[in-house]
């Protein structure tokens, strides 16, 4: 590590107008960036830890942001220091790319969907390296294989919607690795993937970091993943640095009452073992925090038997149905009253399908569904209004599940009047009392839906889901798109309720340490079909099925001495769960390991 800093953040000041005058983004903010380390920034959403790196590229000014005071000092390749909030707008098109390289959060909207992977990838070498085409070709070829793309040749003619998310993701870093830049500026690269190709992205910028000796600013608020990549941590709140150190010191000793709440609130992996029953987070601030176990009942509430949800795929001229993609194969499990039982798996491995088929949003083609004695799938429209009573489902992303037009009173009290079941100042109070119910103030009830944070508005997705006293919620990845202090409190919330109402959850996630914290039972899901499926403890201290075990190597853990080498993670692609018309697949055969501890035998492709 060299003695001089590439970057030097000093006393940064950002502003952003508003029609209330001008709004203060980030306020006197220093750190140093050193080559060959990583500096990870973390912090909440707000907490102004994205619009200090946007502020080092000069993008903040396209977001209605100035660079109201402080330095940006930045040691360029030829060895002279420049500030880079007072160069011109020419110099910076020369540095941003060539010297500064950044990863965005979101890889389909920082990749063109008009232009081919290929060509996105040359555009960089072509302007900053005078490279002939050949030439910015050739190299774009050995990035996607650095990156480690499947057949890159391939891939070089496709277009970004032809790719998935991890792919795509894959091409951002290699476009930003193009031009060898001096500083990686990684705003959340890693939180719209899941676990595996998360853990597969972290060692491959690890990696590349100390083949090229780039220096690394990481912006996460996941502090497994910190635990995982940093040498330094920035932390950040309300738009201040209230703490920095190197990562162990910050994880071992951390100094600022903000950093210990943060690592209070993060579920760790194997903090459940050895415990019966899911039991709430101890949360600090938080005063009489019921710290119970909830055991839930013996009593069945939900049985699905070979459960099977086919999604057409029409092509031709006439638009026929060609194929099918076999979205959940053959499932079935029994759900006890009272009690929490979790999906887990990758995006695309049908969790999400096999909750809605079990509400009849998606009508299932085959399969059995009982609720309480009720069986769903016999019943018409009139029967199904009924049934849903008994029913409900909290969606992942609050903000699209919620009317904006509509006062949340009225979001609150719409199922109550759908059904007649209260009217007038009944309505009005019993609405009130489902707003201390899920701890929010009553004077947000004249509030619409775009004055709250993500995680108010997810308070009122549940409030809105109690409305009728249903006996099962099928949450659907229902604090995944929350911040680390906030998905704590949300989870503690919805254990409550369960303790106190007796409520049934069908959780689906993909946070292998969310699971483990909420969950009376587990079933892994891989391809459509339930791979693995027993009580919480014995899934999570025996996995037996071999993509249980690689899913469980994959979850980075938040402390730093557990990092994961990139030899511990060697993951088969997944196949195509698309097949032609007429494809009559195996019934789903599972063998008992222990008592209640099934694994499947049907050859599942993994």
């Amino acid at each position: 590590m060299l003695d001089q800093p590439i970057a030097k953040i000093r006393k940064l000041r950002v502003e952003f107008q508003t029609k209330d005058g001008p709004v203060v983004g980030v306020e006197d903010v220093s750190f140093d960036v050193y080559p060959g380390e990583t500096v990870c920034i973390v912090g909440e959403s707000g907490s102004g830890k994205s619009v200090s790196s946007l502020s080092l590229m000069r993008l903040v000014e396209f977001g209605g942001g100035e660079i109201a005071g402080g330095e940006l000092i930045f040691d360029r390749r030829d060895g002279h220091e420049v500030d880079l909030s007072k160069v011109d707008q020419d110099l910076m098109k020369q540095i941003r790319g060539n010297e500064i390289g950044m990863i965005f959060q979101e890889p389909m909207t920082a990749l063109n969907p008009v232009f081919t992977v290929g060509r996105q990838l040359t555009e960089g070498l072509r302007i900053h390296k005078n490279m002939s085409k050949a030439k910015a070709e050739a190299r774009a070829l050995e990035l996607l294989k650095q990156v480690r793309i499947p057949e890159p040749e391939r891939r070089l003619k496709q277009y970004p919607h032809e790719l998935s998310g991890g792919m795509r993701q894959r091409v951002v870093i290699a476009m930003a690795m193009a031009c060898e830049p001096r500083l990686l500026i990684a705003d959340e690269p890693t939180t719209a993937l899941d676990v595996t190709i998360q853990a597969e992205i972290l060692a491959l910028m690890d990696r590349l970091k100390r083949e090229t000796g780039t220096a690394v600013m990481f912006i996460t608020h996941d502090m497994a993943v910190v635990a995982q990549m940093a040498d330094r941590v920035v932390v950040m709140y309300r738009g201040k640095k209230v703490e920095e150190g190197t990562v162990t010191e910050i994880f071992e000793n951390p100094q600022h009452a903000y950093t210990k709440s943060l690592l209070a609130a993060v579920p760790k992996l194997g903090e459940m073992r050895g415990k019966a029953a899911p039991e709430p987070m101890k949360l600090m601030g938080v005063e009489n925090q019921k710290i119970a176990p909830i055991p839930g009942t013996q009593d069945v509430l939900l049985t699905v038997k070979g459960l099977t949800t086919r999604f057409p795929v029409k092509g031709g001229l006439l638009r026929r149905t060609v194929a099918n993609v076999h979205a959940v194969e053959d499932v079935s499990f029994v759900l006890n009253r009272g009690q929490t039982l979790s999906l887990v798996g990758e995006s695309g491995c049908g969790k999400s399908s096999a909750g809605r088929s079990i509400l009849r949003l998606v009508e299932p083609m085959a399969g059995q569904i009982n609720l309480d004695g009720v069986d769903i799938m016999n019943l018409d429209q009139d029967g199904l209004r009924k049934a849903r009573l008994d029913m409900q489902m909290i969606f992942q992303d609050p903000f699209a599940s919620l009317n904006p037009q509509m006062q949340l009173v009225d979001q609150v009290a719409e199922p109550l009047r759908n059904y007649g079941v209260a009217s007038g100042s009944e309505l009005h109070d019993r609405v009130a009392n489902l707003f201390d119910r899920v701890q929010l103030p009553r004077s947000f009830m004249r509030r619409f839906p775009h004055e709250m944070s993500g995680g108010q508005r997810q308070r009122i997705a549940i409030a809105r889901a109690l409305a009728l006293n249903p006996k099962l919620i099928v949450a659907d990845e229902a604090v995944s798109a929350l911040d680390v202090s906030v998905q704590a409190q949300v989870l503690n919330l919805m254990m409550e309720l369960q303790a106190e109402l007796g409520l049934s959850y069908l959780f689906i996630s993909h946070d292998m340490a969310v699971v483990e914290r909420v969950s009376h039972f587990v079933g892994v899901m891989y391809l459509g079909r339930i791979v693995e499926l027993g009580p919480r403890n014995r899934v999570f201290e025996n996995p037996q099925h071999p993509y249980t075990q690689a899913l469980m190597k994959a979850v980075p853990i938040a402390d730093p001495n557990k990092r994961k080498s990139e030899k511990d993670l060697n993951f088969k692609p997944i196949p195509s769960p698309i097949h032609p018309i007429g494809y009559d697949p195996a019934p789903s055969e599972y063998r008992e390991i222990e008592p209640g501890h099934f694994i499947l035998t049907t050859d599942s492709g993994y």
